[in-house]
């Protein structure tokens, strides 16, 4: 099947962008064939299968939902854009859409401005909604909310990643039919446990390979000097270690992980950019150490150090893949129970022994529960922490498996 899929953003980093390039591998590696239409100017860094990637000109605004900095556009606020600066932008990607049918579907990533897009491409479509456009952007907006509503009508299929975010996507459009949920994946290949001189070695040897970055001037590259610096931060076995990736936002809850690390002897990997860096490194404890952005090639070494990784979100989230792909690794996750997060927290305690499984969450926002659970997990036994890393593992596989996820996309759409 030719299968067009959309996504106005990048292709590195977290979030929708990941999710964008493991369907284009999944998909691409199961016959399928796959253009990739994104705003990514350097494909070739990423594994997308035999997916073929194309970047529509889009003059230069990018509407997004939270203002980061993207070099050769101008970033800003859907919700602070015209109707005209709106209509312009959809255009300009249909019509790179229609340049590259037919297509036996379009799959679109947003409801905004993904399904509008989709819809003015003139092809059979599905949307996945990711969240962020509903919490940041469309939410309390009329305008926008209409159009994400109208936009979907007439989807073959909306996709969601998690009741939540099912319940989220009603409150804000409204009633939508034919919803599926289906949770975004982690690549179990590449996140894998490992013996800790490997993966020590691993990451420094990833480390070594970046960019250059002199003076940390690109907040989307590692910082520089990373390889000396973990190298010297990582050495000895003695210290438990606690991770955190993700955006660096006040939403993201990194100040609540700091608050708690204080109370836990344990050092810390703070990985990730964005414009609370500053704030959250003034909060910082002594034993922190903050990285830059990092790709999967450094966190499948980093992840499988990590005693916990931690994801202190005090904003809604769509889903917690972060932490399903430290479940993956081996390094059992520490989430906030709200929101999509909770059905991260389901599926270890599912997995987890009895006695263990309040050790999946804590209270959001809660930095004196996280500090107590992160002392009661890193002061289990030896082989006890193992056995609770092997069932993260285990739900990770059993659950979140991209090969799985790319699969049940496409089986509402009768395409196999």
């Amino acid at each position: 099947m030719r299968i067009l899929l959309w996504h106005g953003y990048l292709l590195g980093g977290t979030g929708s962008n990941v999710y964008t390039r493991a369907l284009a591998r999944e998909w691409s590696r199961a016959g399928h064939e796959v253009v990739v239409l994104s705003q990514e100017s350097h494909p070739e860094r990423y594994d997308l299968g035999t997916a073929r990637v194309v970047r529509p000109d889009i003059e230069k605004l990018l509407p997004v939902f939270v203002l980061d900095r993207y070099e050769g556009l101008e970033a800003k606020l859907l919700q602070d854009c015209t109707r005209a600066e709106r209509d312009r932008f959809v255009e300009l990607n249909a019509r790179a859409i229609r340049e590259h049918l037919p297509a036996d579907i379009v799959f679109a990533n947003h409801v905004l401005l993904g399904a509008p897009v989709a819809a003015a491409g003139g092809a059979r479509y599905a949307v996945k909604a990711h969240g962020s456009e509903l919490e940041y952007s469309m939410r309390g907006n009329a305008e926008l909310s209409a159009w994400g509503r109208e936009s979907l009508a007439g989807a073959e299929a909306v996709f969601v990643g998690s009741a939540h975010i099912r319940s989220v996507l009603e409150d804000v459009v409204g009633h939508v039919d034919r919803v599926h949920e289906v949770p975004p994946g982690v690549d179990i290949d590449e996140f894998l446990p490992q013996p800790r001189d490997e993966a020590f070695a691993g990451l420094l040897g990833e480390a070594r390979a970046d960019p250059p970055n002199p003076g940390n001037a690109n907040e989307r590259l590692p910082d520089e000097g990373n390889a000396a610096r973990l190298a010297a931060f990582l050495a000895g076995e003695g210290q438990p270690t606690v991770v955190y990736f993700g955006k660096l936002l006040h939403n993201k809850g990194v100040h609540v992980l700091l608050e708690a690390l204080r109370h836990v002897d344990a050092r810390a990997v703070i990985v990730g950019f964005g414009d609370y860096r500053a704030e959250l490194e003034r909060l910082a404890p002594a034993r922190a150490l903050f990285t830059g952005p990092l790709e999967h090639r450094h966190l499948k070494h980093l992840l499988a150090l990590a005693d916990a990784t931690v994801v202190p979100s005090i904003f809604p989230e769509a889903f917690g893949m972060v932490a399903a792909e430290a479940a993956a690794a081996g390094s059992p996750p520490l989430v906030a129970r709200h929101s999509g997060l909770s059905e991260i927290a389901d599926g270890l305690e599912a997995a987890y022994p009895v006695q263990h499984r309040e050790l999946a969450s804590f209270k959001t926002g809660d930095a004196h529960e996280l500090a107590d659970k992160l002392n009661a997990l890193l002061a289990l036994p030896q082989d006890e922490r193992r056995a609770l890393g092997q069932a993260a593992r285990r739900a990770a596989v059993d659950r979140w498996s991209w090969r799985s996820v790319a699969t049940r996309l496409l089986t509402p759409l009768q395409i196999r």
